[in-house]
């Protein structure tokens, strides 16, 4: 008998009806996993509705479903809800001027692994970033999944959601932000400047930081790559230039 697993797991939601009723709901869905195409009858509409509202779909095969749904009937679709609230970016530079600090914000543009935005975020709370924004379209929100690799920041660290990472890098500029975006096309970022209110943009794990991003941002910084890989994990990335940032903010 089909039933969300709401009761013994608030962040996953299994089979085909009660999924279909979260997604109409408007209830708070991070991801959907659902089984490989073709998408049969109710499963077609989910991933319709799903795809509507620029939710992260995600193929898996019947072990990733099983595992998911802890054995449950899944009926090949699995819903995955938010384990945290979020703020507005608008709390986020609050937070920056009740503490008397330049903000200090991370963005990050389609971080879909969980365990990449867990770490992100740990590293931000031990920086000491006053918040980040994370996209509404094809990318992983704060699930259980985040929280476990946080190891506790999600506590601490705010995280504002948003519907187009170009548009608030505008607003935020408006309110005298830097925009640092990393990129191997960049500057050093050892030769840069990124004291004062700055936020630091990372990319996708596929694709990296868009075209559009790119256009808008004030700075451009790389790390040096001395090795035989071009390029490194989104999330070690993303802490080795919160460190700069934190070096260059402490040695002033």
């Amino acid at each position: 008998m089909e039933k969300s697993r709401e009761q013994e797991n608030p962040s996953v939601i299994v089979g085909r009806n009660a999924v279909l009723e979260a997604l109409r709901s408007g209830r708070g869905i991070e991801c959907l996993y659902v089984q490989r195409p073709p998408f049969t009858g109710s499963l077609g509409r989910i991933v319709g509705i799903a795809r509507q509202k620029r939710l992260l779909v995600k193929e898996a095969g019947k072990g990733k479903l099983d595992e998911l749904s802890g054995g449950e009937n899944h009926q090949g679709v699995v819903a995955i809800t938010q384990a945290y609230e979020y703020v507005d970016v608008a709390d986020i530079l609050a937070k920056a001027r009740d503490k008397g600090e330049a903000p200090f914000l991370v963005i990050l543009e389609s971080i879909q692994d969980p365990h990449n935005l867990g770490a992100i975020l740990r590293t931000a709370d031990a920086c000491g970033v006053h918040g980040v924004i994370i996209s509404k379209r094809h990318a992983v929100g704060l699930t259980a999944a985040v929280a476990k690799t946080a190891a506790g920041a999600c506590e601490y660290v705010p995280v504002a959601k948003v519907n187009n990472i170009a548009q608030t890098i505008g607003e935020l500029q408006k309110e005298g932000l830097w925009i640092a975006s990393g990129d191997m096309d960049g500057e050093m970022a050892y030769s840069m400047a990124l004291t004062g209110p700055i936020a630091l943009v990372i990319g996708g794990e596929h694709e990296g930081v868009s075209r559009l991003v790119r256009e808008k941002s004030d700075y451009i910084v790389k790390l040096p790559m001395m090795g035989h890989v071009n390029s490194l994990n989104a999330s070690v990335a993303a802490g080795v230039l919160m460190y700069e940032i934190v070096r260059q903010r402490m040695s002033r």
